[in-house]
């Protein structure tokens, strides 16, 4: 019998039900995919131009008043001065190293696959190690603005810094999104690891999904939309089982609709992680 955790909804659907939410609901409908070469790449901070992080739009609009995620590269070395933004934002460190914290703490550098939040109104320095140094940002509302440190304010919040090794990590036998017989080519099932949020609540929440080498199944999204950003390995991705994948790797997009499915395939040798912000149950299962 599988565990249940309070953070969790029970989900028991069956395989063929998931596949069943394919065929009835999405049909021919074709997800937003965005590709590497699909990403326009702006100034983060248009103040520093050419000499600051540059950043790509992966949904919506950062610049406008909505909710939006979008992708930010940093030069080997960069380190910015201290200063505050006027909303709260959450990340996940893609390639190379991030820092990220008071201008006074010592440095942690946090590793791709490491998640952190950044409270709205408090003083930080941002700095950045490695080559091709990448990050997701996503935010709540718009517009993302870089303010100086003489206009902090606080709102309550604190910072979280979560490196890998920090992860909490549900198996197939830990949490019903998993769905049986989900193991893949090297008995292994996937894993979900929950940062923030409570998938309880019918609100949005974020989560860490590791698919293992040779996993096949479905994934499917109870509520919508279903975002997922990939962060490690590359997954094939396809309206179903047997169809034409398009392949996306660290840094890329999809998105799926409410009550949408589609079949994955981990094509990495070492698995596949891909971050979800979700506002509502998803579900991994095998595809008949």
């Amino acid at each position: 019998m599988k565990k249940r955790f309070p953070i969790l909804v029970a989900c028991t659907a069956a395989t063929a039900a998931i596949a069943q939410v394919a065929k009835d609901k999405v049909g021919s409908k074709a997800p937003k995919i965005v590709k590497a070469d699909d990403v326009a790449w702006g100034a983060l901070n248009p103040a520093r131009g050419e000499k600051g992080p540059r950043a790509g739009s992966l949904w919506n609009d950062r610049t406008a008043g909505d909710a939006s995620g979008f992708l930010v590269r940093f030069a080997d070395g960069f380190s910015s001065p201290p200063h505050i933004h006027n909303v709260t934002y959450r990340g996940v460190v893609i390639s190379g190293k991030v820092h990220n914290d008071d201008p006074e703490a010592a440095e942690m550098w946090m590793p791709p696959g490491s998640f952190w939040t950044q409270p709205a109104g408090e003083v930080h320095i941002t700095a950045a190690k490695g080559e091709n140094v990448m990050a997701y940002i996503e935010i709540d509302s718009g517009p993302y603005l870089v303010l100086p440190k003489e206009e902090a304010f606080d709102k309550g919040e604190r910072p979280v810094n979560v490196v890998p090794s920090n992860l909490v990590w549900l198996s197939g036998s830990e949490t019903d999104w998993i769905g049986d017989g989900t193991e893949s080519s090297e008995g292994e099932t996937p894993e979900i690891a929950f940062l923030w949020g409570d998938p309880g609540s019918g609100h949005k929440f974020g989560s860490f999904l590791r698919l293992p080498k040779g996993f096949s199944g479905a994934l499917a999204s109870d509520a919508g939309p279903l975002r997922v950003v990939m962060v490690k390995g590359e997954i094939g991705y396809a309206e179903s089982d047997g169809d034409q994948t398009t392949e996306l790797g660290a840094g890329e997009y999809f998105e799926l609709p409410a009550n949408g499915s589609r079949h994955v395939v981990s094509a990495s040798e070492c698995g596949c992680v891909a971050y979800l912000q979700a506002s509502g149950p998803y579900r991994v299962g095998t595809r008949e």
